[in-house]
């Protein structure tokens, strides 16, 4: 079980995030807390294997927790979660050893996959010897960079695309992906599919709608 502090000003988010981690399998929240200060008690207290840490915090900038924590000789993982947009702070978040960078608004997908893809990390070096370069780079999570391609994903057609495409710049604020199958005429799932290709490909921006229970509803926005 990988245990995990959550460090987030807003105590809504906080909650919601404490409800994504709690669902992934290996997880589970030891902790949650609102400024860097309470943030470096928490660990001396809890001894989290990973802090999800924001960096917009109401006594200290996020990142400026991260040198403290090593000083004290704690050696938790650091998973950046933030609004921050700007190189130097993700520049900054790479200098100080973060194992991911999760740029808000998120679901809790995006989420669970980088939870997963660090615990993977993290079971790379259990031994005390690694065999070789490959389990060196595993333990990173270097992978080659995918080739560049004008096609869309495999299962995805032109046609299609180009009706989400429409539907999007001709809406009048944002969709969800409900809204935008029932425009085009697919399914939810598909729509959420072509959505999320858009937004990977800059195309589309995502937020988040919160409502007063339950998950919160992602929606799409059209760039231009």
């Amino acid at each position: 079980m990988i245990d995990v502090l959550v460090v987030e000003d807003d105590f809504m988010v906080a909650r919601i995030h404490r409800g994504f981690v709690d669902g992934v399998e290996g997880f589970r929240v030891v902790g949650t807390v609102n400024c860097g200060e309470q943030a470096l008690a928490a660990v001396a207290e809890l001894r989290p294997d990973l802090v999800l840490l924001d960096l917009y915090l109401p006594d200290m900038f996020g990142l400026d927790v991260i040198p403290r924590l090593r000083t004290a000789g704690y050696d938790c993982d650091v998973l950046v979660i933030s609004a921050a947009r700007e190189a130097e702070a993700v520049r900054g978040a790479v200098r100080q050893g973060v194992v991911d960078y999760l740029l808000k608004p998120f679901d809790a997908d995006d989420l669970k996959e980088r939870l997963e893809r660090y615990s993977a990390r993290r079971g790379n070096l259990h031994a005390a010897m690694v065999n070789g370069q490959a389990d060196v780079d595993r333990a990173l999570g270097l992978v080659a960079a995918p080739a560049e391609t004008p096609t869309l994903p495999k299962g995805m057609s032109v046609e299609t695309a180009e009706l989400v495409e429409r539907a999007l710049r001709t809406a009048d604020g944002t969709l969800s992906a409900a809204e935008c199958a029932t425009r085009v005429g697919i399914s939810r799932v598909s729509a959420r599919r072509y959505l999320e290709y858009l937004s990977a490909t800059n195309r589309a921006q995502v937020s988040l709608r919160y409502g007063h229970a339950g998950r919160p509803e992602r929606r799409y926005h059209w760039y231009a």
